[in-house]
């Protein structure tokens, strides 16, 4: 009898990889080398269009142009939803407006907008000549609207019904408009005799009751009806807080005019997310199709802050300058004195950031998390205290500045906790980004306080 494990190994099959292949990338490269139309499409044939997407952006720029010369068909509507920002828009920028046209024209009007609204001007109305009038209208309608609103990421296809309408009539409306349905949807809003959104069925609970029950006793109330110029961060909040899948919008007369669904709010949450890590770290964002200029041109400014923030904590430094010439121990412990103060402000930091942007850090809880935060630092301080007092006492044999630089050490902690959790706070006071600027102020006073705590004391007490 054989052993039912090696039965097992000889017969399943290998996890799919969530990335695409080297080697598939590595033909792809070499196909468009050859301008080898054919083989370019026998590689994309059988891709899903995120894999497809996944596969261009692997490609150089040069190499994303030659793909655009080649294969121009390969760039369907759903591949180019796909792509990322940055990619997308640059090689819709190549493609001719009458394909952009046609690719465009199967999918659901959020992806349109999504599309036709990172074109040039003239490119957008090139593009628009060569729709029909009604898609024409719906996007013209929807780039009206501000960017990250709620109206430019909403779905004009939807599925709605009367109240007063049964599940058999329901289904019969659905079977019936066919193509013009949603290519996806999860629910139907249900709406009164003046067109305003009073409730939602699952099309699962839809499904499973008969024919004859009427709509308003399986509707559930509208926990959330979304303005289309709301932005679209706080509108993304209200998914994750209500667990939606999708929400209805309404215009200024209250009527349901579109839907926002899950799949978007994902991406504008990955989006604000990437958005705050990128800040944090004093960067834009960026794409593999980034150039050295755009990089640098990115970064350089926060170096230049970086640079400001250095200078004045050499400004502390030097005015102990006699100090550090007569101890040359303070010159090599200050280093750590900042540098503990710096992790432990930054641990704070993210901690912080994180809190406002998921909302759980408010007015009302603001005092006990600042108390936190300070206690945390304080009692670390404390912790580390005792450690490099030991180290110093040992290494110098020096017992006044191991007590030094653990004074110095819980009152950097102590401050640095402080500092990462009111930084934030203020800058949202003030209505600026928290994440933004947050992590050169805190890396500042964390510099500065260490070092005036750290010389300060050895001044005042080993000279």
């Amino acid at each position: 009898m054989s052993d039912p494990v090696e039965t097992i190994d000889e017969t399943a099959e290998a996890a799919p990889s969530v990335d695409v292949p080297a080697q598939l990338i590595a033909d792809i490269v070499e196909a468009l080398l050859a301008r080898d139309t054919a083989g370019l499409l026998a590689l994309f044939e059988e891709l899903h269009p995120a894999d497809a997407a996944d596969a261009i952006e692997q490609l150089t720029w040069e190499q994303q142009v030659l793909l655009v010369e080649l294969a121009p068909e390969l760039l369907t509507g759903p591949v180019l939803a796909e792509l990322v920002e940055e990619t997308r828009a640059d090689i819709a920028g190549v493609l001719e407006p009458r394909h952009l046209a046609e690719a465009i024209q199967g999918l659901d009007s959020d992806d349109m907008t999504m599309i036709v609204e990172e074109l040039d001007e003239a490119k957008r109305e090139a593009v628009l000549a060569e729709l029909s009038e009604a898609d024409r209208i719906q996007l013209e309608t929807s780039l009206a609207f501000e960017e990250d609103t709620a109206g430019r990421l909403m779905q004009r296809e939807f599925v709605a019904a009367p109240h007063f309408w049964n599940v058999g009539h329901t289904i019969d409306h659905m079977r019936k408009a066919g193509e013009d349905l949603p290519y996806l949807f999860f629910e139907i809003f249900i709406v009164d005799e003046s067109f305003k959104p009073i409730g939602v069925v699952p099309v699962s609970r839809l499904m499973r009751t008969k024919r004859e029950v009427p709509l308003s006793e399986l509707m559930e109330p509208n926990h959330v009806i979304i303005r289309p110029e709301i932005d679209q961060e706080e509108a993304a909040y209200l998914f994750e807080k209500y667990h939606l899948i999708s929400a209805p919008v309404v215009d200024e007369d209250g009527r349901l005019s579109g839907m926002l669904t899950v799949d978007d709010m994902v991406d504008v949450i990955q989006e604000e997310n990437t958005e705050d890590l990128y800040a944090l770290a004093g960067v834009n964002d960026a794409s593999l199709a980034d150039t050295v200029f755009s990089s640098v041109k990115s970064r350089a400014p926060w170096l230049l802050v970086n640079l400001g923030t250095a200078v004045l904590a050499s400004g502390v430094i030097a005015l102990y300058d006699d100090a550090i010439a007569q101890l040359v121990a303070l010159a090599v412990l200050m280093p750590i004195v900042a540098s503990m103060g710096g992790n432990a402000g930054t641990q704070a930091l993210a901690v912080a950031v994180r809190s406002i942007a998921s909302r759980d850090l408010t007015v009302s809880n603001s005092m006990r998390v600042i108390w936190r935060e300070f206690a945390a630092g304080a009692v670390n301080g404390l912790i580390f205290a005792v450690v490099m007092g030991l180290v110093a006492g040992l290494w110098f044999q020096n017992a006044a500045l191991a007590w030094v630089i653990a004074a110095a050490m819980v009152i950097n902690l102590a401050c640095a906790g402080l500092a990462g959790i009111l930084v934030p706070l203020g800058l949202k006071r003030f209505g600026a980004d928290p994440a933004v600027a947050s992590s050169v102020f805190v890396t500042t006073v964390t510099d500065v306080v260490g070092f005036f705590a750290f010389l300060g004391l050895g001044a005042m007490v080993l000279l």
